[in-house]
């Protein structure tokens, strides 16, 4: 089982993610979380924010998904995801993929931005940023949308109505 979160900056993947992960793991204990941002640490930091370089992850991404699907390992990626061919890949290539929108509207993350990133290209001194110059293409057909901007629900009921919608579902 792929659980793959997408969202802006901002929207609640690591958070949400990670309470997801940990009452996952009660059941699964072959179970990885996977971070956007910490992979790209792990790689070694040498990618960038533009469109090519974000291709680049999200290739690395979903590969290293598909190994860990093939082991039977668990995952819940916590991904910006703004390459539609990317989710199609997913659905094609993992074996239970269950794909979350974590929507909230973009006053509300200019308004959290906990890493400074939406007020800085606001301002125009950086640039990449998804959501202000570059677009971020919603999901054609995700299997969850969740309200994260608060009004929605805590992130830990978040976290339950991600089990419940798992719970229902048929692989």
């Amino acid at each position: 089982m792929i659980v793959w979160l997408i969202g802006l900056s901002g929207a609640g993947k690591t958070t949400v993610g990670t309470r997801l992960a940990a009452r996952l793991r009660t059941k699964h204990s072959n179970l990885v979380y996977l971070d956007g941002d910490l992979l790209r640490e792990v790689w070694g930091g040498a990618l960038s924010h533009d469109v090519a370089d974000r291709k680049v992850n999200a290739e690395r991404m979903s590969k290293l998904c598909r190994m860990l699907d093939r082991q039977g390992i668990h995952v819940v990626a916590a991904v910006l995801s703004i390459f539609p061919q990317w989710q199609r890949w997913n659905r094609e290539k993992l074996s239970d993929y269950f794909e979350v929108l974590l929507d909230v509207p973009m006053d509300v993350v200019i308004e959290r931005d906990t890493k400074g990133l939406y007020r800085a290209a606001l301002e125009g001194t950086t640039d990449n940023v998804v959501g202000v110059d570059i677009p971020f293409p919603r999901p054609a057909d995700p299997d969850l949308v969740l309200d994260s901007s608060g009004r929605g629900g805590s992130p830990d009921e978040l976290a339950e109505r991600i089990l419940d919608a798992l719970a229902v579902r048929v692989p």
